[in-house]
């Protein structure tokens, strides 16, 4: 099969990529680096010629509430369309668990518009939703800094590594469109604070962390089930420990 994946070039996108074509597929990385731009549609006709699937791993270069909300409605009703033109047999998204329950931050509410574009384009298509990366506890970890320690709340997150969401992603590939929403989460499931605890160990991090029942996730509020899976989900093979241990420390 041809696949194209949007966002090719990032994290999530490099691992899904060499996945795919260790299975045999021809695989295009598109992002505005390889001459595809989903916000303004330059090089996107041409890329999705003759593609089977399309995988939407991109993410907004801002975190800014107007801007990451543009981002992912421009991009998905670009994207959509060109599918739409092209034939495409199945559109896969990558969005994050807890998109419903975290309405109070500007990134989870422009995840939901994207989700809510692809369930009205009358696309196959399949929705996949990741909790938190592994490789995301530094900017978690950055978040709560506050001079010699770092102020968390003590909500339950069930991390995943991104290699463990590639895997997955390159699954869904091979099977039909679901037309619904799945979820992939790691085999840990603890209070957030002692995520960030132990990575902040691994990178030889003195700070403190200190749990706080008010303190937010980047801005919004946050409890047990915010950012947790449901029942059924998905599970990774790859253990946070495990992991930590064939990662650099990072300075």
């Amino acid at each position: 099969m041809k696949i194209v994946v949007i966002g090719g070039t990032g994290l999530i996108g490099t691992q899904l990529c060499n996945n795919l074509r260790a299975n045999g597929h021809k695989v295009l990385a598109a992002s505005p680096r390889t001459g595809v731009d989903t916000l303004t549609g330059e090089g996107l006709e041409q890329a999705l010629q003759g593609t089977d699937v399309v995988v939407d791993v991109a993410n907004s270069p801002s975190f800014e509430d107007a801007a990451v909300l543009a981002f992912f409605q421009t991009s998905g009703r670009n994207l959509l369309a060109a599918e739409q033109k092209a034939a495409v047999g199945h559109h896969i998204a990558l969005s994050v668990v807890g998109t419903e329950r975290m309405q109070d931050s500007g990134y989870f509410r422009a995840k939901l518009a994207q989700e809510q574009l692809i369930k009205a384009s009358n696309r196959p298509y399949t929705i996949l939703r990741a909790t938190q990366f592994f490789e995301f506890m530094g900017a978690i970890a950055y978040s709560g800094a506050e001079g010699n320690c770092v102020r968390l709340a003590n909500a339950t997150l069930q991390p995943v590594a991104s290699s463990d969401v590639a895997l997955t992603l390159a699954n869904l590939v091979e099977q039909a469109p679901a037309n619904r929403t799945l979820e992939v989460a790691g085999p840990d499931r603890l209070p957030l604070a002692d995520f960030v605890r132990s990575y902040l160990q691994h990178n030889q991090d003195a700070r403190e962390v200190i749990t706080d029942p008010a303190a937010t996730y980047f801005g919004a509020p946050i409890n047990d089930c915010s950012l947790t899976p449901d029942a059924g989900a998905i599970v990774g093979s790859l253990h946070f420990q495990t992991w930590l241990k064939t990662t650099a420390v990072q300075r």
